[in-house]
């Protein structure tokens, strides 16, 4: 129980910071399309460019940050001289990629579609770059137990680029007229956006300046570094696939429709699923502290029973948050302008993919723990021509909406795939009919919230907040074993 809670309190600072985070996209999402309209298709090319990042983020990484905590924490193994190997090796390579875009920015540009614009690429390319060096970095602060340094400066990236971003879309246009606002157009608003980023991200190296005092070419041990890529090979198949699995419905997308239409359903497609990104945010909160929380403790006996309750409490929240944003999503549409929300039907779906997304996370340990890396990139691979399959086939039929439902489709096979090799490699305790139980209570519930559909807004938000609180109160009284201690510990002092 000290091990949960020890997860829970780390999550609950690494997970400020991604919340945060992600209420960026929350808060930049109707800045950007209120003031950039769908036809144009210039969201479409924000929302695909990241794509690519994304992409190459995992490959500039190569699985360093998993293999980082993995041989920090073994035993007989200087955490330091770990640190500098893997930041070292990052590095080297962050730096070979930026060469080699800036040397063929031309043919890179035309390849992705964008041979007016290499301006793009080449602040992406240093974005991504950053980012990966970056990723060791915030990695040595999680290890060394050093959430709220990790928090400042999530928080502080996030404050910078609000602020830039505010003032390019909302106070610029107002003061285009004033001599040393020559530089602004409104057209390049686009552009701006990938420059806010590439400004912010360099001012947050930084704040690394103790991080980076402790790197040392010295330290570099290559006899270490093959043995890390040894156990880091599979882990960037495995990254390279995953990563595909969330962007190659945007990657793919303006290819596989013609013209402009590709990059303006891509931008439709790529605004509304900004709102079910709340799922995002609690995965991706829950693996900061989970991941090096069940490394650093997979010697202990009950790890095994602390994975399958984790588990569990990490599909009741989640499906808690589906139905939260379901339940009142006349209210978060308006996140996003009117031109856009015709894509609001495919938000249910992307939040159960995420949510499977999630559960996939959790289940990959037994073979992270065991050193059989290769079933992650096997099994994501799978999930990926699922994905890949369902786009090529139905895009061209009915658009985004294969997008949203390859998605589901990707994940589900990699989560069924993962828990049956798992149980018989490496057995965990997972609740499965308790679990299962949350998932059929969850989605009944949604099905009503749609066919109880009364004409006032008003009658149709009290419904569905009674709807939500029927699964609150159902999970209240499940897990009622593990509440009584806390109440009777209220009730005691009072």
């Amino acid at each position: 129980m000290a091990s949960l809670k020890k997860l829970l309190s780390d999550s609950v600072i690494y997970g400020l910071s991604s919340i945060v985070g992600r209420f960026l996209n929350y808060l930049l999402v109707p800045v950007y399309t209120y003031h950039i309209s769908a036809a144009s298709g210039g969201y479409g090319v924000v929302t695909n460019v990241y794509a690519y990042t994304a992409l190459l983020l995992v490959i500039l990484t190569f699985g360093m940050e998993t293999t980082f905590f993995y041989y920090a924490n073994r035993e007989g193994l200087d955490r330091r001289r770990v640190f500098c190997t893997a930041l070292g090796s990052v590095g080297s390579v962050c730096l070979l990629f930026v060469a080699l875009v800036m040397v063929f920015i031309g043919p890179i540009a035309q390849g992705m579609g964008y041979p007016d614009h290499p301006e793009y690429i080449r602040a992406m390319a240093l974005v991504v770059a950053l980012d990966a060096f970056q990723a060791i970095l915030f990695d040595r602060l999680r290890l060394d137990g050093r959430p709220w340094k990790f928090f400042a400066l999530k928080i502080g990236f996030i404050l910078l680029t609000v602020a830039l971003t505010l003032f390019i879309f909302l106070v610029a246009p107002h003061w285009s007229h004033l001599s040393w606002m020559a530089w602004y157009d409104e057209a390049n608003n686009v552009k701006y956006i990938f420059y806010i980023n590439l400004f912010c991200t360099a001012i947050i190296t930084f704040g690394f300046a103790k991080e980076l005092k402790d790197f040392h070419l010295s330290l570099f041990d290559f006899p270490l570094l093959k043995s890390m890529l040894k156990y880091a090979w599979p882990l960037l198949l495995f990254g390279i696939v995953g990563i595909f699995n969330q962007v190659a419905d945007k990657i793919l997308l303006p290819k596989l429709l013609p013209g402009e239409e590709g990059n303006v359903q891509l931008g439709i497609y790529g605004a509304c699923v900004k709102i079910a990104m709340l799922m995002a945010l609690i995965t991706q909160a829950f693996r900061y502290a989970y991941e090096p929380f069940v490394f650093g403790g997979q010697r202990d006996k009950q790890s095994k029973e602390t994975q399958a309750l984790a588990t569990k409490y990490f599909v009741m929240f989640t499906l808690l948050a589906f139905l939260a944003v379901m339940c009142y999503i006349e209210l978060f549409q308006h996140f996003v302008g009117p031109d856009y929300r015709e894509a609001l039907p495919a938000i249910p779906i992307v939040m159960m993919a995420e949510i499977l997304m999630g559960i996939y996370f959790n289940l990959s340990f037994w073979y992270k723990l065991t050193g059989q890396t290769w079933w992650g990139a096997v099994m994501s691979t799978i999930g990926c021509v699922v994905l890949v399959a369902i786009n090529i086939v139905f895009v061209p039929r009915i658009g985004y909406m294969a997008c949203a439902w390859g998605g589901l489709a990707g994940y589900g096979v990699c989560v069924l795939l993962s828990y049956f090799i798992g149980q018989r490699k490496n057995p965990v305790p997972y609740p499965v009919a308790t679990i299962l139980g949350y998932f059929a209570l969850a989605l009944l519930l949604f099905a009503a919230t749609q066919l109880i559909h009364p004409d006032s807004l008003a009658l149709r938000l009290a419904i569905n907040t009674l709807l939500l609180l029927v699964y609150v109160a159902v999970v209240l009284y499940n897990e009622r074993a593990l509440l009584s201690p806390i109440f009777n510990k209220i009730l005691h002092r009072k």
